[in-house]
């Protein structure tokens, strides 16, 4: 299961869906350019301590991560709130990668005409969108738990016993 970011805008949540990707065992992409610099000089600078357990790519365009997903063959995801399909209604594969726009624009049209499909997270009427984290977190919950995927986690208390 992947987790891709299409020119992310803010840092925060960046580094928190790559924190959630390190914990949940996920690959992650992101797709510049980006609305801060992208290194991981800056996500260490920034107290992203996790990046020696992430596996993660840059991508300079979206031409280039294409290029990357036409070779590699995942089916493409788009999280968005212009879906009519619950992310709650698919059947995910364990190679899937999940996409999620930019936070002030989600992504262009013809980037949603790439996926192969649209996925919603059903709101309270009203209201315009969750966070980009969030929803990064739900959909792979969602994804994982369908997949049997869950990274097997060890309590130390439960290595002792």
């Amino acid at each position: 299961m992947q987790i891709a970011l299409y020119q992310p805008d803010i840092p925060q949540n960046t580094g928190t869906i790559l924190r959630l990707c390190a914990c949940l065992g996920l690959a992650a992409h992101i797709i510049e350019p980006a609305g801060f610099p992208v290194s991981d000089r800056q996500f260490r600078r920034a107290g992203m301590d996790y990046l020696d357990q992430l596996n993660w790519q840059r991508h300079d365009s979206w031409s280039a991560f294409e290029s990357w997903r036409a070779a590699a063959g995942p089916r493409l995801l788009l999280l968005t709130t212009k879906a009519a399909t619950s992310y709650l209604d698919v059947s995910y594969r364990p190679d899937d990668i999940l996409l999620l726009g930019r936070e002030s624009a989600g992504v262009p049209d013809t980037v949603a005409a790439m996926a192969d499909a649209r996925l919603r997270i059903p709101l309270k009427p009203g209201l315009r969108s969750l966070n980009v984290a969030m929803a990064a977190a739900m959909a792979a919950g969602e994804a994982l738990r369908q997949v049997g995927q869950f990274v097997q986690l060890q309590s130390s208390k439960g290595a002792e016993a």
